[in-house]
């Protein structure tokens, strides 16, 4: 007897599990299949785009160096992959950051708080002009088709980060990095790197199609009006 009233009361549960199981699958594949489209789309208008931008840059003198610029990041499940932008700043910006933040104490301070630099002295004048309008972001529409970035989710984090992501990281590598995301949409340039972090981890708390719907239009709006572009 005693065993059948226990069936009876793990059964509401199991159901309930399984309905959330089918939500995220069926979220998951959804998403996929946006991102498929959305990528495809996007690779479309990426080929002129680079054409212009490679004749732009053949006629500019301090952009020497290749039109793309390609960095290892932090993908889910915390697996490396290839991330690509069109190169906004000089040549070894990485090696150059260093060197300026080692002789610039006040730098060093805000770069440690944000991870970035309000001006930053690597950044080429085509540099700022794809950033203001955040044109260097567009091939990782190749990141999104090859399916380690999707169109919303946490901004992929570079792996010298991954010690002050802190607790926050074990919950960030569960979703692939976003072309777009939470933190975009919500003040970026005034944001420092740990209320990043959390900002990352609420989305992936609170994600759903309806909450991704919201940031890419919220997205389209900002690039549009050029707010927040750093």
């Amino acid at each position: 007897m005693n065993v059948n009233v226990v069936n009876e009361e793990a059964a509401p549960t199991e159901n309930l599990k399984t309905k959330k199981e089918s939500k995220r699958y069926l979220y998951r594949f959804v998403k996929r299949i946006i991102d498929i489209i959305g990528g495809i789309v996007g690779c479309i208008i990426l080929i002129p785009m680079s054409i212009i931008l490679f004749i732009v840059k053949a006629f500019s003198k301090e952009n020497k160096g290749p039109l793309f610029y390609e960095q290892l990041r932090i993908g889910k499940g915390g697996t490396e992959f290839r991330f690509y932008k069109y190169r906004s700043m000089v040549m070894h910006a990485d090696e150059k950051l260093w060197e300026y933040l080692n002789s610039n104490p006040e730098a060093k301070e805000e770069y440690t708080k944000y991870k970035k630099l309000k001006d930053d002295p690597r950044v080429t004048k085509m540099g700022k002009f794809i950033r203001k309008t955040s044109i260097d972001e567009f091939p990782q529409m190749i990141n999104v088709l090859k399916g380690n970035m999707s169109l919303v989710g946490p901004r992929p984090y570079l792996y010298r980060e991954k010690e002050d992501m802190g607790e926050a990281y074990d919950e960030i590598i569960k979703v692939k990095p976003g072309l777009t995301g939470l933190w975009q949409v919500n003040g970026r340039a005034d944001t420092d790197f740990v209320a990043r972090t959390k900002i990352d981890v609420e989305y992936i708390q609170k994600r759903n199609l309806w909450l991704d719907f919201k940031i890419l239009m919220r997205t389209f709006l900002k690039v549009f009006l050029k707010e927040g572009a750093k």
